[in-house]
């Protein structure tokens, strides 16, 4: 074979490289190849060429000649076993390096190959193969379909045994895999969940016995392994792996620590929050102490920012607060929190005071924020937990929420018509999974809060001179949009219908404390539009009852509102409206066989039975509506007789024992059939022809037998 020696000047080093590449060109046998490809791979890895050299070699190689060294098993006299192997490789970390060929189907049906070396017995002489794979699959994962390709031929699988057998390069496996989990963090898990959460086991142990610098790099790392799902509650080694970084994180938290060290170890409490909620946290005394802590240092920290001239000029200080908001939020829950409580009594009065200090100084920085941040990811993290705080806490803050409102509705509208894209920032139920976007949904957070301002003179008069009755009904036809467009995301459509159940509680209140408002905003008669639309399309979808019975009673109130408006003259979708509202209505009860008693007894019907807490307040107040409605709307009347009500209602107190039927729903009975038999005179004969006379005098009713017994 020819020899040529590679020359120390770059300029010569360039030209020997074009002499080699016409030799590989033109070798008339492998040894010829082998000669030339040596002093070229020599070459590579000097790291002597420039972007465009390497392509030349590419050019004048291709694919083939490095694929014909992999499988090659005869290497030549006198060289290691894997010595064409190597050369392949050190060929396809040159050709990586140009994004393009790294991206190419012939590099990516080597990744086999690439896991295979990484799990093979590694000795001195085979660590630059090491090597080599490692650049190759850092170039694969930078490419668009690299991730996905590295997840499905087991890339991840072999990543994690590489570090936990803890053999050279295994550092480098381990940032691997957080790049890959950092992109496609949900694929990773389903297909490969034992080996993550074997790094995971391992993580968390060094993390608990590690008492150096070591212990707070971990924190940085530990929340790439913690997934959002599946949960790691559900699984022994996954809860063996909590309590270790509980454990860990008390030991941390309870010393005394720099900001370097305190910041990553309250994001990682962040994510164990955002993945398991409390879970993670032991009852117990040791378990209320800590959790008690983690609280108090976020709310610390949240007040010694905001409440600075300059909050967040720190890089990195948005997400440490942010972290911090969710664990105030879980602080609310736990405070709120009943049944099998973490924190005893006298804890969630002094946390409720200490979280009070802090949205003081949230709502101090969004008093501050100016017109152009509002795009600003954290400005959105702010107002949403401060949402958080207006639903549960009603009382405190409340000069300083009011004063803040004009800016919520402003923020809200102004997102809300803009339509503007999920953010990196985490947010929980707001993660978006592998990039998917949901949008920036203020409103969504707010309208718990609204729905309690609504109901107090102050804050209602601030929040309709702001104009948020109208955004209110707009925001609610464009999430029934979403509702009846999107059937096939559940956890989507979960706070969709109840972002329109809260939304309807706080028309309800408008309803009852500002009539003029319904009758003066037009897009108010939209909105009745859409409930005589909706309730017949929902009625039937009996997972989504306290929906319809949401719909159902703030359309019969606002219908007594806008009696005269167009929609309701007698139209279809008027007369539908009433059609469903009372089946709604009347189906609600039922006579069922009374437990150690041959008699029947009142009770809710079983497919009401598991909603009526939340449907009970609204069907009374439905009832109400309905006998307001029945006067000013002759196609009720008839809806009434053709739903064949008043004989089902006779039927129903007639068969069940007097005693079973409570005195309110007696009344809510009484106050429809009052109205019914004076405004339809078909209507009182079938209540009497139905001995309806003899069964007001039983129950109780008074006025229905006054009216019965009138000519």
């Amino acid at each position: 074979p020819p020899s040529v020696a590679m020359a120390s000047d770059p300029a010569d080093g360039h030209s020997t490289l074009k002499r080699c590449l016409g030799v590989l060109r033109d070798a008339r046998n492998d040894s010829e190849q082998f000669a030339a490809l040596l002093l070229v791979t020599k070459a590579v890895k000097a790291g002597e060429l420039d972007a465009k050299t390497r392509r030349q070699i590419f050019d004048a190689i291709g694919f083939t000649f490095p694929n014909r060294l992999l499988t090659s098993r005869q290497p030549p006299a006198g060289c290691p076993e894997h010595t064409f192997r190597a050369l392949g490789l050190t060929l396809l970390a040159c050709f990586c390096t140009d994004p393009e060929l790294a991206g190419h189907s012939q590099i990516l049906n080597k990744i086999p190959t690439f896991n295979d070396i990484l799990l093979s017995p590694c000795n001195p002489d085979s660590t630059s193969m090491i090597d080599d794979v490692y650049q190759c699959l850092s170039a694969v994962m930078a490419t668009a379909r690299g991730p996905r390709e590295l997840v499905t031929k087991g890339t991840v699988s072999a990543l994690c045994q590489a570090y936990l057998n803890g053999s050279y390069g295994s550092d480098r496996a381990l940032t691997l895999l957080l790049g890959l989990l950092a992109v496609a963090e949900a694929r990773c898990w389903q297909r490969d969940a034992s080996h993550l959460l074997a790094v995971l086991s391992k993580l968390s142990k060094d993390f608990l016995k590690t008492e150096d610098m070591t212990k707070f790099e971990l924190c940085e790392v530990l929340p790439h392994f913690i997934p959002l799902s599946p949960p790691l509650t559900q699984d022994s080694q996954g809860c063996e792996c909590l309590h270790r970084l509980y454990k860990g994180l008390a030991n941390i938290l309870g010393s005394k620590l720099s900001q370097s060290q305190r910041d990553p170890a309250l994001k990682l409490a962040d994510c164990l929050v955002q993945a398991c909620g409390s879970e993670w946290i032991p009852a117990g005394s040791a378990g209320s102490k800590f959790l008690a802590l983690l609280v108090n240092l976020a709310c610390v920290e949240v007040r010694l920012t905001l409440e600075e001239p300059e909050p967040l000029e720190v890089e990195g200080k948005k997400e440490v607060v942010t972290a911090c908001y969710v664990l105030i939020e879980m602080g609310i829950q736990e405070c709120l929190r009943e049944e099998k409580p973490l924190l005893e009594e006298m804890q969630k009065v002094q946390l409720m005071r200490i979280m009070e200090e802090a949205f003081g100084a949230v709502i101090f920085y969004l008093r501050q924020v100016k017109q152009e941040e509002l795009q600003d990811p954290f400005i959105f993290a702010s107002v949403r937990i401060l949402g958080a705080w207006m639903a549960e806490e009603t009382s405190s803050l409340k000069q300083e929420i009011c004063e803040l409102l004009p800016f919520l509705v402003h923020y809200a509208k102004k997102l809300f018509k803009e339509g503007s894209p999920a953010v990196s920032l985490p947010q929980p139920e707001l993660v978006s999974t592998e990039g998917s976007g949901l949008l920036q949904d203020a409103l969504r957070f707010l309208l718990p809060g609204f729905c309690h301002l609504t109901a107090e003179d102050r804050p209602r008069d601030i929040l309709i001179s702001e104009g948020a009755p109208a955004l209110l009904c707009e925001y609610f036809l464009r999430q029934w949009e979403v509702l009846t467009s999107q059937p096939g995301s559940p956890t989507l459509l979960t706070s969709t219908e109840m972002s329109l159940q809260t939304a309807c509680g706080i028309f309800l209140n408008l309803v009852v404390t500002a009539p003029d408002l319904i009758r003066r905003e037009k897009t108010f008669s939209s909105l009745m539009e859409l409930m005589l639309k909706s309730l017949p399309l929902l009625l039937p979808q009996k997972d989504r009852l306290v929906l319809a019975a949401n719909i159902a009673t703030l359309g019969l109130m606002m219908a007594r509102i806008l009696a005269s408006s167009a929609v309701l003259r007698e139209t279809q979708s008027a007369k539908d409206f009433f059609g469903a509202a009372i089946c709604f209505l009347s189906q609600a009860h039922t006579a069922q066989a009374e437990p150690g008693s041959e008699g029947l007894a009142a009770a809710v019907s079983p497919a009401y039975a598991s909603a009526w807490a939340d449907v009970r307040e609204l069907w009374f107040l439905g009832m109400q509506a309905l006998a307001g409605c029945v006067p000013l709307f002759p196609c009720l009347l008839q809806a009434v007789l053709q739903a064949r009500w008043l004989e089902s209602l006779s039927e129903f107190l007639t068969r069940v024992a007097p005693a079973s039927v409570d005195f309110e729903l007696i009344a809510a009975f009484q106050g429809v059939l009052v109205e019914l038999a004076r405004a339809s005179q078909p209507c009182r004969d079938v209540i009497l022809s139905h001995r309806g006379g003899e069964w007001a005098n039983l129950y109780g009713m008074a006025a229905l037998e006054q009216c019965l017994s009138e000519q």
